[in-house]
């Protein structure tokens, strides 16, 4: 995809639409209950900030993957949870209010945290020495489409709840589409690329996804925190924004070829959730069977 007024515009445009719906679900509360509960946060965040992007790194070593895949996976490694991390723990009737939480304080990192990452990742893998990208403009555009639009839609549900409640689902809906666009497009842009190397990427997806699935367990178990909380960071590190991230490689790395691994990990990334999801259920894995 070229720079076009659909990849600089309507993009990132849409981007900051959807995260004006995560804002209309935040509250203070939210971001207040980090308090309440600042073991099982600094786990997720730890998961989340530390061990996702280190495990995508040294899965980008251990395959010797082309450096279009390896930057567009540490791209993907470096956005934050997303929304649909929120939906999948509901669904698995797991504590969404520390989802939300997570959710919420990763996407405000990572306007920081982001732009490094992905520094570090192109400066690493790129075979170009002069391959352009900016830390400032990266931060002040994620700043732009993220955390303004989700205060705005803080305050959109302070003084409009029932509006904000009646369009909450609307946005939900609009992301899982706006993903699967995305994902369409890529496909049909880099359709010889992706038949090339889909084989290698889906592996390479997949473990990460299977990974950093485990990962959230485990580092819940060694927190000592409950079943629920476990299945949470199980799917709040295991589950990616993929659609900031192919926004980022789109329209801020203007190469789509680094879109590839979010796009495949838009589909692979609920196969570990939901496993998790069905192992807590059945009470696989040191799990406890959920009662109704």
């Amino acid at each position: 995809m070229e720079a076009s007024f659909f990849t600089q515009v309507l993009l990132p445009a849409s981007l900051a639409l959807i995260m004006f719906g995560m804002g209309l679900s935040l509250t203070i509360a939210d971001f207040k209950r980090l308090l309440n509960t600042p073991r099982a946060v600094s786990m997720g965040l730890f998961g989340q900030m530390i061990c996702l992007p280190l495990m995508a790194f040294l899965l980008c070593l251990a395959f010797s993957v082309e450096p279009h895949i390896a930057i567009g996976l540490m791209v993907l490694a470096a956005c934050p949870g997303g929304t649909s991390s929120n939906l999948l723990s509901h669904i698995g009737r797991a504590n969404l209010a520390l989802s939300v939480s997570l959710t919420a304080i990763t996407t405000v990192i990572c306007v920081v945290s982001t732009p490094w990452l992905i520094k570090f990742s192109v400066d690493y893998f790129t075979i170009l020495p002069d391959e352009p990208f900016s830390l400032l403009n990266t931060s002040l555009s994620l700043l732009v489409i993220t955390l303004i639009p989700i205060v705005i839609g803080m305050s959109v549900r302070h003084f409009a709840l029932n509006f904000a409640n009646r369009t909450e689902a609307f946005f939900r809906h609009l992301s899982t589409l706006f993903l699967i666009t995305m994902i369409i497009l890529i496909s049909i842009d880099e359709k010889e690329m992706i038949m090339n190397s889909f084989p290698d990427v889906f592996i390479l997806t997949f473990t990460l996804n299977i990974l950093a699935t485990v990962v959230g367990v485990i580092i819940a178990r060694l927190g000592r925190l409950n079943d629920n909380d476990a299945v949470t960071l199980g799917i709040e590190i295991g589950t990616q924004n993929a659609t900031m991230s192919i926004l980022i490689s789109v329209s801020f790395l203007n190469n789509s070829e680094y879109a590839i691994a979010s796009g495949v990990y838009g589909v692979t990334m609920y196969i570990g959730a939901f496993i998790l999801i069905i192992s807590r259920q059945l009470g696989w894995f040191g799990f406890r069977p959920k009662t109704t």
